[in-house]
């Protein structure tokens, strides 16, 4: 795990500054220390300068700060546990139903599955409504 420090921050835009052949990939997830804030890495800008999305409020964000490398891309929990429950984009329940077990988790980026992965159904869904369910 590499450690960068923030070089300049516009809004929810923060440029990290890490040494150089040592530069995160992208969509990898950098976190800092003593705060629960996590940036996702979109672009390298060169010279072990990369550009990421913080995925939260970057109030107090200053030049400086040390932001830590994960090695990895952000992943969230999948599969039954998840069914019903409201998350946010870090797998963080937000529903006030408890904790969501993590015990299977996915990359938010992938790749889609293939046609012959899909499970194709002729159900009809009826949504309640009656000029969508005609």
């Amino acid at each position: 795990m590499t450690e960068g420090k923030i070089v300049q921050c516009i809004g929810a835009v923060v440029d990290v500054e890490f040494p150089r052949g040592q530069m995160p990939k992208v969509y990898d997830a950098l976190v800092m220390e003593g705060s629960d804030l996590t940036l996702e890495v979109q672009q390298q800008l060169g010279d072990g300068v990369v550009r990421a999305i913080a995925l939260g409020s970057t109030d107090g964000l200053r030049r400086g700060l040390m932001v830590t490398d994960t090695g990895k891309p952000i992943t969230v929990p999948v599969g039954k546990a998840t069914l019903g429950r409201i998350m946010d984009v870090l797998g963080r329940p937000i529903d006030e139903r408890g904790p969501v077990d993590q015990a299977e988790t996915a990359a938010i980026h992938r790749k889609a599955p293939t046609y012959d992965e899909l499970a194709p159904s002729q159900e009809l869904l009826e949504t309640g409504i009656k000029v969508i369910d005609l």
